[in-house]
């Protein structure tokens, strides 16, 4: 069975394996066509692609965090070229937005919590290609303030306020498409530690994407049952929406394993995956 997962994050954005490290993963884990999908950043992509052994297909991706009209969401953009002047731009606006919610965030841990990150912490997260909550999370549990990342972010973070610091859904649909790539939704139930959609909510919310112009919807999850999945596979054939599933990888930051695209385990064959026919084909 040709196996795939096409949602993965390394080190250049809140994964923790480096590239070397990740290929080495999914060459273990008998993985045949992965994308790398890092939050806000196509900086891996260049250097992925020189690391790919014969007999693996890569897929460059990036996964942006929006909010298009009401819904607050996360864009994939697959195949995309990392050199695009469109995309880069808003990535490096991203960059602004993300170092004022750092900065927030590190205020509030002082402020709220009687937190004060050491400059050592300070200099680190800075230098960060991508960062995120869960590094800050991390140095929380490193300190023994809680036993893993989703709960210091949960009692730490979560209540701190940062203002609307996500990219606008349709200047990121935009984007994805300007550099070639194909945008889809993902985890469109809802991602990692969030309560998930009933269908009433999620079909409200699908006509809005739509609108904004998505092309795909991230159907297996590794947090989704069988029936939240065969949900949306009707969705999207109904739809005329491209099928997708990834992990949501993010080494130990995250307790996912590679290629696990539902919540029992069950091996995906790529060839559920109708994205790969448009994207392998060009």
């Amino acid at each position: 069975m040709i196996k795939a997962d096409l949602h993965i994050h390394s080190n250049y954005s809140d994964g923790s394996d480096n590239l070397e490290e990740l290929i080495q993963k999914i060459q273990a884990a008998k993985i045949n066509i992965f994308a790398l999908t890092d939050h806000d950043s196509i900086l891996g992509c260049e250097e992925m692609s020189a690391l790919v052994p014969e007999g693996i297909t890569f897929i460059k991706g990036i996964e942006l965090t929006c909010k298009t009209d009401s819904v607050k969401c996360h864009i994939l953009g697959y195949n995309c070229n990392p050199k695009n002047k469109t995309l880069n731009a808003l990535i490096e606006k991203g960059k602004l937005l993300r170092r004022y919610k750092l900065d927030t965030r590190i205020e509030y841990l002082k402020n709220v919590h009687n937190i004060t990150l050491t400059q050592e912490e300070i200099d680190w997260l800075y230098s960060r290609r991508s960062v995120v909550k869960t590094h800050i999370a991390n140095i929380l549990v490193n300190r023994g303030l809680a036993s893993d990342n989703l709960s210091a972010m949960r009692k730490y973070l979560d209540a701190c306020k940062t203002g609307n610091s996500r990219f606008d859904g349709y200047e990121a649909i935009n984007a994805i498409v300007a550099s070639g790539g194909i945008p889809v939704w993902a985890h469109p139930l809802g991602g990692e530690g969030e309560e998930h959609s009933s269908q009433e909510e999620f079909l409200a919310k699908l006509e809005i994407m739509k609108h904004a112009g998505i092309k795909g919807l991230e159907c297996y999850y590794s947090r989704y049952s069988k029936e939240e999945i065969e949900f949306l596979v009707n969705c999207a054939k109904e739809n005329d929406l491209y099928i997708t599933g990834g992990s949501d990888y993010h080494g130990t930051n995250k307790d996912i394993p590679l290629a696990k695209l539902n919540v029992s385990k069950t091996p995906i064959a790529a060839a559920q995956l109708s994205i790969l026919n448009e994207i392998i084909s060009n």
